[in-house]
């Protein structure tokens, strides 16, 4: 089994589009299919997909008190620029890029003060 897709809630779509699309520009992840209420980036294998959307229920989104996603972004290099680049953005710092286990990670919280983590 393996992950293909997660979608993080947005209570403002044209701001989390803006701070995705800026985020992901030097990745693999393009903007691949939108509606009104959902917009999604994948890879070029299209195996795995990350969304935005505002919830279906159209009750406000929140983030989740201990969830996080997690980004496998290849190098030590990517998650220091990664990190920066999502705080430039207007994303918060959640920690700061360092060695954490057997992997490099920084930590951030979006738009939306949904947490995400980037490691190599």
């Amino acid at each position: 089994m393996k992950m293909n897709y997660f979608v993080l809630g947005t209570n403002d779509m044209e701001a989390a589009i803006a701070f995705y699309d800026s985020l992901f520009e030097q990745t693999e992840f393009k903007q691949t299919y939108a509606t009104e209420r959902m917009t999604f980036w994948q890879g070029e294998d299209k195996d795995s997909a990350f969304a935005v959307a505002k919830p279906f229920n159209e009750e406000p989104a929140t983030h989740g008190n201990g969830t996080m996603v997690g980004l496998s972004v290849g190098s030590i290099d990517e998650v220091k620029r990664l990190h920066q680049k999502a705080l430039q953005l207007g994303g918060t710092c959640e920690g700061e890029p360092d060695q954490r286990g057997p992997r490099f990670s920084a930590y951030i919280r979006d738009l939306d003060r949904n947490k995400i983590v980037f490691s190599d």
